[in-house]
């Protein structure tokens, strides 16, 4: 009697909650919805997409003029999604710029990621398409995988165009080959709240200019290629980082 009792308050309570009778289902069985996130991708907001690839159009804020000819970067743990998940951006091969997440339902959510892997998920071999696309790191730099590849050319102190890699990894330290010494060079973005409330679309900016600029002025000269085993390199790369990500337009 007595659980029959608690059952009748139980579901008084529901119904009071929902409002109207008709609207019962709306507690029991929460209406889903659809979001899609869109990585868009900037040059203090002038918006790039592979039409602009491959021509020098760009100035950094040391004042070298440049050009983007690949632009492929890896994201994990995107907060909207469960459990482990990672995603991979080719730009100029206009893949993985949008993410379709299904199933949520109408509230608030905190919007975050990681950009690259975390030293626990960052293991060897693992990831078959990374594997595919040429994304892993050789063996003598501790393996895993790129966070980033931004290649193009830039107008050196000749006034010839120079090519840079802008590889950025998990950051090793070569000083003693027999002892490597790393440090994991990855970063969680928060991009704050969100309110799911219809089928949503979320903007994620990427500001490329952010990675030349803030806190460390990037001298195309002194720092071009060769940055993956430069321990220091990734470290500023790292920094520079924490601020190339914003929440563009929700709707």
């Amino acid at each position: 009697m007595r659980k029959k009792y608690y059952l009748l308050i139980l579901m008084l309570l529901i119904f009071l909650r929902c409002g109207k009778k008709e609207e019962l289902d709306c507690c029991i069985f929460p209406k889903q919805f659809t979001v899609t996130l869109n990585f868009t991708h900037h040059w203090n907001g002038l918006k790039i997409t592979p039409q602009d690839f491959n021509e020098l159009k760009f100035t950094n804020e040391n004042g070298e003029r440049l050009s983007i000819e690949r632009l492929r970067y890896l994201v994990s743990n995107i907060s909207l999604i469960n459990g482990k998940n990672y995603h991979f951006v080719d730009v100029g091969e206009n893949a993985g710029t949008s993410i379709t997440i299904p199933e949520l339902t109408g509230e608030s959510y905190t919007l975050s990621f990681r950009f690259g892997f975390s030293d626990e998920d960052n293991t060897d071999g693992t990831y078959q398409d990374l594997n595919s696309a040429n994304f892993s790191v050789p063996g003598m730099l501790g393996g895993g995988y790129h966070f980033m590849q931004l290649d193009g050319k830039y107008i050196d102190n000749n006034n010839e165009a120079s090519g840079f890699n802008y590889h950025t990894i998990k950051a090793v330290d070569r000083t003693d080959p027999d002892n490597l010494k790393f440090e994991d060079t990855s970063f969680e973005v928060n991009l704050g709240t969100i309110v799911v409330a219809n089928t949503t679309e979320i903007e994620i900016k990427m500001n490329l200019a952010e990675w030349f600029k803030n806190p460390n002025t990037w001298n195309l000269n002194e720092l071009n290629t060769i940055l993956m085993p430069n321990f220091e390199a990734q470290k500023m790369m790292r920094a520079n980082g924490e601020s190339v990500f914003s929440l563009g337009i929700v709707n």
